[in-house]
């Protein structure tokens, strides 16, 4: 007998395919990098937000070396297409995540965009941004299968730990 698993198989392929082709792809990305730098919270398209996660992340890594370093500034000369932004990237943001290790972007979804596709969304934003918290989805909310088991168990413990009172005794 033979087991298997479905796995996703790449061949190869190490991104999403955004966009028209190659240039059209990194236009996007970059413009997308841009906006979150400026804004310091987008909103877009799931796959493009991930995708673009990774890429804002590791700018945010080379501009904590500084102005002065020059893989650093070509890296904010690239994905920068607004170049007023560099300023920023520099003197704002870079000190601000000093002395965090990684991990400088936060990504929530939203409700699915209305209209022909449907398409999953997110909001990504930079984190320690001036506005104020988007509220997170709870999950542990008392209409979950586990905690309804959980109050009804409870439930039947408290019951069973009171004391019964005999059968002929007014109460």
């Amino acid at each position: 007998m033979r087991l298997s698993v479905a796995a996703a198989i790449s061949h190869g392929r190490v991104h999403r395919p955004l966009g028209l082709g190659p240039r059209s792809r990194l236009d996007l990305l970059r413009n997308l990098v841009t906006a979150l730098v400026r804004h310091e919270r987008i909103e877009a398209p799931w796959a493009r937000a991930d995708e673009m996660r990774g890429y804002a992340e590791k700018l945010i890594e080379y501009a904590k070396l500084g102005d002065t370093n020059e893989r650093a500034m070509r890296m904010a000369d690239f994905w920068l297409t607004e170049k007023d932004l560099i300023h920023k990237l520099f003197k704002v943001l870079a000190p601000r995540f000093q002395p965090h290790p990684g991990s400088y972007t936060r990504m929530l979804q939203i409700p699915n965009r209305d209209g022909i596709d449907r398409a999953k969304m997110a909001v990504i934003e930079l984190k320690g941004n001036p506005f104020p918290p988007l509220v997170r989805p709870r999950r542990d909310t008392d209409k979950t299968l586990l905690n309804q088991l959980l109050k009804g168990y409870r439930q039947d413990m408290q019951r069973q730990a009171a004391p019964q009172a005999p059968e002929g005794t007014p109460v």
